[in-house]
């Protein structure tokens, strides 16, 4: 079975889990309207209360979501797992997560995808998390800045713009952001994804 199969596989699983829990928490919604006391009684014990989850129990269930997601993914454990919950960064550590960071990171953004569904379905968080996995997007994070500067230099040294290559929205804001206060040259997101790209554009044309 290869990677991209393996992955879609995985992400159809937990997303039909995720849906169907969805449309039975719908018919406990209908069913609050159950004319006895008895009846609204008998549902009620089949209903997690998860407004009254603390911080740290969701976090915890986080947690334990995205060890079942990437063992199911990578037949690799988790080895570690670092929540900050100030920041909403989750990290996670082990041997052999390549498959579960993906080319490009793509089964990495794929699993945050799936993770923030579970989040928003669970009611766990205000807001999803961001995730990191063995410090993929830390390191990418240095490698895109670079190459973002590298290319506004040369936009600037040929007096013409300069088409990046498509781009998720979290690399993009990296390049938004390292060039935001560049005076020489300005950014521009274009088309839609998965093929949106950003545009770096002198702001003087200095080619003879």
């Amino acid at each position: 079975m290869s990677e991209q199969t393996n992955m879609e596989e995985a992400i159809n699983q937990f997303v039909k889990s995720l849906e169907e829990e969805q449309k039975y928490d719908k018919l406990i919604e209908v069913s609050k309207n159950a004319k006895t006391a008895s009846e609204e009684a008998n549902l009620a014990k089949n209903i997690e209360n998860t407004t009254d989850l603390t911080s740290e129990d969701s976090y915890k269930k986080i947690e334990k979501f995205l060890t079942t997601i990437i063992s199911l993914i990578t037949e690799s454990e988790v080895s570690e797992i670092k929540s900050d919950r100030e920041s909403g960064q989750v990290k996670v550590y082990g041997k052999d997560l390549g498959i579960a960071i993906g080319k490009n990171g793509k089964n990495l953004e794929a699993i945050e995808y799936i993770t923030n569904l579970y989040i928003k379905r669970k009611d766990l968080l205000k807001t999803g998390i961001s995730l990191d996995i063995k410090d993929y997007r830390k390191k990418r994070c240095k490698t895109i800045k670079d190459m973002a500067l590298k290319m506004a230099q040369k936009a600037v040294k040929e007096g013409k713009k300069i088409a990046l290559k498509p781009m998720p929205p979290y690399e993009r804001k990296i390049v938004h952001d390292a060039l935001s206060d560049n005076k020489d040259v300005k950014t521009k997101s274009k088309d839609k994804d998965p093929y949106r790209k950003i545009i770096i554009y002198p702001l003087k044309d200095i080619k003879k």
